[in-house]
């Protein structure tokens, strides 16, 4: 997919992949979106994102490995346990068609990341509210 120009949705995204990646990355499309009802899809760097109360999750399919990133280290740390055997790092978790994330692992992921965004979002309505409070006095 190097040099190709991006795809402008994910359905463009996922029908530029060879089948059996494709179907590896439906089936994650379709359990992150279970996992968050509502879930807006983008294109965001180049990558299939999904959106809820800001960005949630992504993934990404590579010549040798796909790459599901929580966007968050602090997820992947918390879930380690359920991504034993897998390729992590701070910011993604690797996997092949032959050995998906396993779908309850890719729910804990995806609440945890709702739960962090509701957080994120709870504390700037916070600040803005402080903010006009200061600004009134």
């Amino acid at each position: 997919m190097r040099g190709a120009p991006k795809a402008g949705t994910v359905d463009e995204y996922l029908s530029r992949l060879l089948p059996k990646q494709r179907a590896a990355l439906e089936k994650l499309r379709k359990q992150i979106l279970a996992a968050a009802p509502g879930a807006e899809e983008v294109i965001s760097y180049g990558q299939p994102t999904f959106k809820l109360h800001g960005h949630l999750v992504a993934f990404g399919a590579f010549r040798n490995h796909f790459s599901f990133f929580p966007m968050n280290s602090k997820v992947i740390a918390a879930h380690a346990a359920g991504l034993k055997g897998f390729e992590t790092s701070k910011g993604t978790i690797q996997f092949t068609p032959e050995k998906p994330i396993p779908a309850a692992v890719v729910k804990r992921i995806v609440k945890a990341r709702i739960a962090q965004n509701l957080e994120i979002e709870g504390e700037r309505k916070r600040r803005k509210a402080k903010t006009r409070t200061k600004r009134k006095t």
